[in-house]
């Protein structure tokens, strides 16, 4: 970072820490311990694919990775948006199982060079009254943000604002309410 850009107000972008999708396990903790949301044992890393031999080469070594690992159930699909979502889905319990997977995928894409190509990453949860929330990593921004999904294009702010107070001691949050997308749609929602 320049003088220049200290002066016209520009900042450097946040480095992805993927290490910090370890501390979801926790968060579903803090989460049934409030009597809140359970997991549903569904995970997404959304991403856009990229174009040629390479990019298809990473998408089928993760793909035979995660299904050597143990055995999860994957599916690859694509969103009206023309982003790729690669979904794991693991036991209920196995929320620790989940994120080694996502981290895997993300840690993989990243490290092959395909970090820009990175979206985010979405872990469900569900609640007895069967309202959904979801928690997602923002991977340009490093940090995470509820969502929680009614009929679109309606949210529960109100749930949304809960959950962000509730995780302030598990999860990086992201503070930027203007950056809470919704991922209307979503692999596991």
């Amino acid at each position: 970072m320049g003088f220049l850009d200290t002066l016209l107000g520009r900042s450097k972008p946040v480095q992805p820490n993927l290490d910090q999708l370890f501390g979801l396990p926790s968060a579903a903790m803090t989460l049934e311990v409030n009597g809140t949301f359970r997991p549903t044992g569904y995970g997404s890393v959304c991403y856009r694919k990229a174009e040629g031999g390479a990019f298809h080469q990473v998408e089928t070594e993760i793909e035979e990775l995660l299904q050597s690992i143990d055995g999860p159930q994957i599916e690859v699909t694509k969103d009206q948006y023309g982003y790729t979502w690669l979904t794991s889905r693991h036991p209920k319990d196995d929320m620790t199982g989940l994120v080694t997977d996502l981290h895997a995928v993300n840690s993989e894409l990243q490290d092959k060079g395909f970090g820009p190509y990175l979206l985010c990453t979405l872990v469900s949860f569900q609640d007895d009254r069967g309202r959904k929330l979801a928690l997602i990593y923002l991977y340009k921004r490093g940090t995470f943000y509820p969502f929680a999904p009614q009929n679109e294009p309606n949210r529960d702010n109100t749930l949304e604002l809960q959950m962000r107070s509730e995780l302030t001691n598990d999860l990086r949050l992201e503070q930027d309410l203007g950056r809470w997308f919704p991922v209307w749609g979503a692999p596991g929602l």
